[in-house]
């Protein structure tokens, strides 16, 4: 019997040994409030600044530019209503992002909407990537904020964030990048990139779920989600969760310390995913397939073949993907970023995502997609199901 296979690393990755070691004191002796200022208090400080510093390092910024929240979600709410709120006072009324965006961008800027602003929406290309003329259209000097991801978490592609933002910014509008699933696998250095706002999520490179990072460039006006005390500089009061902060810091020294070795050895591996299933499978559609992706995400459909039965038979065959992004798998509605790149809703409803990580090895991989064949056999009957074989000596010499 073998073991199970994970291939959903985009929706989360399993903690890092070293992080498990390193958060370890902070469920014990070293449980300090880190706003205490008795001997156990400055203990917990001192491991807090010391996450923030190592932090701001991986991302080349000031130890005071980096805020910790609960995650994603939050860090990418706070970017969008907090500069829209700030702007807003000054009659700044405008969010601008793309339509592909994750659903905490989204909802955040229609919040905002709520609010009495205006959320302007950018155009997408068929191959998923963000129309850069359309998105530099809507701005203006009456734009709050400017969002737009790094990395789409469906289908992978790499969107064009520094033409957007050199535009943005000649207006003075405060751009947020949403790095959550680009961190690890492009660089990200806020000394050289025109971004004011950058969000970053743990548990999507071996941290902890429940943690994350907003990086806030010195200056950038943001009012708070949150009112209490003035932890954070009263960016955001609460107790801060120093384990997890801890814990953060040690996965992204990890990730960065392995990034160029490990985006060559995924991106042979996707490929060699992809290249099996297009020779078995002539009616394959790989999303994004022929524009710059991120190596460690595949998103892929069979025409005729519902997604669900997909998952389900996958899963039946212990090989764990997704049909898109986590946070959506509850909906039965086709996903809004294929919908963005003119798939049909039937199309987009038939794809899966497969997403992997530093755990992810060959064998894995080549198992997942025997399998995958096995199942569209199965479903599709085998005059649609070409029999070559797909040499991928490539693929295994890489790992």
């Amino acid at each position: 019997m073998h073991p199970p296979v994970y291939l959903d690393h985009a929706a989360t990755t399993p903690v890092r040994p070293e992080v498990l070691e390193a958060m370890q004191p902070f469920f014990g002796g070293v449980f300090g409030n880190p706003s205490s200022t008795h001997g156990a208090g400055r203990r917990a400080r001192a491991a807090l600044d010391d996450a923030r510093a190592r932090m701001a390092h991986c991302l080349g910024a000031e130890p005071d530019e980096i805020c910790f929240t609960s995650g994603g979600t939050e860090a990418d709410n706070f970017a969008v209503l907090g500069a829209w709120r700030a702007g807003a006072a000054d009659g700044r009324a405008a969010v601008v992002t793309t339509p592909i965006e994750h659903k905490a961008v989204l909802a955040a800027g229609g919040q905002a909407a709520r609010e009495g602003g205006e959320l302007r929406v950018a155009q997408v290309d068929p191959d998923g990537t963000v129309d850069a003329a359309s998105m530099c259209g809507l701005l203006g000097r009456d734009v709050a904020v400017c969002s737009i991801m790094a990395v789409n978490n469906e289908t992978g592609v790499v969107q064009p964030v520094l033409d957007v933002a050199e535009r943005a910014r000649a207006y003075g509008i405060p751009v947020h990048v949403d790095a959550v699933q680009g961190f690890g696998t492009l660089d990200f250095d806020v000394r050289a990139l025109p971004v004011d706002l950058l969000s970053v999520s743990g548990h999507k490179f071996g941290a902890p779920k429940g943690v994350g990072v907003l990086y806030v460039r010195r200056g950038t006006r943001l009012a708070p989600l949150l009112h209490g005390g003035g932890q954070d500089g009263g960016r955001r009061p609460g107790t801060e969760n120093v384990a997890f902060a801890v814990g953060m810091a040690v996965a992204a020294e990890q990730t960065l310390r392995e990034r160029s070795a490990s985006a060559l050895r995924l991106r042979v591996l996707r490929d060699a995913f992809e290249a099996r299933l297009l020779a078995r499978l002539p009616t394959l559609v790989v999303h994004g397939r022929n524009t710059c992706r991120a190596p460690h995400i595949s998103s892929v459909a069979v025409p005729g073949v519902p997604g669900r039965v997909v998952l389900d038979g996958l899963d039946a065959r212990g090989i764990y993907v997704s049909g898109g992004s986590a946070c959506q798998s509850t909906s039965a509605a086709p996903s809004h970023v294929l919908l963005a790149m003119t798939r049909s809703p039937a199309l987009a409803g038939n794809s899966i995502r497969v997403s992997l990580g530093h755990t992810t090895t060959h064998a894995e991989v080549q198992r997942a997609a025997s399998a995958f064949v096995a199942l569209m056999d199965e479903a599709l009957g085998a005059d649609d199901v070409r029999v070559e074989t797909f040499d991928d000596a490539r693929a295994a010499a890489a790992v």
